[in-house]
């Protein structure tokens, strides 16, 4: 039988088991609050900005995973649009969702940056036009380009043109990379995105879905 808090108390070995008990409370507590990113925002929304690095940070706070952005899709597949704004070259070669509309926010360029040791990419002016042309202010999207750096620059792009339920996929199509110089898979985009998270992608094109700069 457990015994009363006043009894267990008056003992040394009693004080140390309420202790302990109020200590796994505590920590299975804040784990909970872990698993569960925190508070929710408008319409389901995690409000785990803060917890994202800068560049993956939108004006509108709606955050989903590659795998919360796949179960939304599912759930509403005739609501819900998936948009990949990465270039069409990643869109074929890298593959994609396969109910994914390719409209690329940037462009690659070819002039070589010896700052930033890369080829940069290119802000395509037209991205918004585009993106209306198929859908609407109030229409659910959800955007995702390589690992979500591009695609907090299309979220906050549309958020100003007057889309309301634009969610960024953080982790994007291909994922963070891996950060172990102990591993042959350091540096490698292996950690989580759409790819390494188990859902269905393909190579397959389907034209009708590009909205490709200068068309349409």
């Amino acid at each position: 039988m457990f015994k009363p808090r006043a009894v267990l108390t008056r003992s040394p070995v009693g004080r140390q088991a309420l202790l302990a008990f109020a200590l796994v409370t505590a920590l299975g507590l804040a784990a909970i609050s872990n698993a569960e990113g925190g508070a929710s925002g408008p319409a389901g929304a995690q409000t785990a900005g803060p917890q994202l690095p800068a560049e993956k940070q939108t004006t509108l706070g709606l955050y989903v995973t590659a795998k919360e952005a796949y179960e939304k899709w599912k759930t509403a597949p005739d609501k819900a649009m998936i948009l990949d704004v990465r270039t069409p070259e990643e869109y074929l070669f890298v593959g994609h969702a396969d109910m994914a509309w390719n409209i690329p926010v940037a462009a690659q360029s070819y002039q070589w940056d010896a700052t930033k040791k890369q080829f940069p990419l290119r802000l395509l002016p037209d991205f918004v036009a585009r993106v209306s042309k198929v859908a609407k202010p109030d229409d659910l999207l959800l955007v995702m380009c390589r690992s979500g750096g591009r695609s907090a620059i299309a979220v906050n792009s549309l958020a100003k043109a007057g889309f309301k339920h634009v969610y960024q996929i953080t982790d994007g199509m291909e994922g963070d990379a891996v950060k172990d110089p102990n591993s042959v898979f350091d540096g490698q985009r292996l950690v989580n995105g759409w790819k390494n998270s188990g859902l269905p992608w393909t190579y397959r094109i389907d034209p009708n879905r590009m909205v490709l700069p200068g068309e349409r």
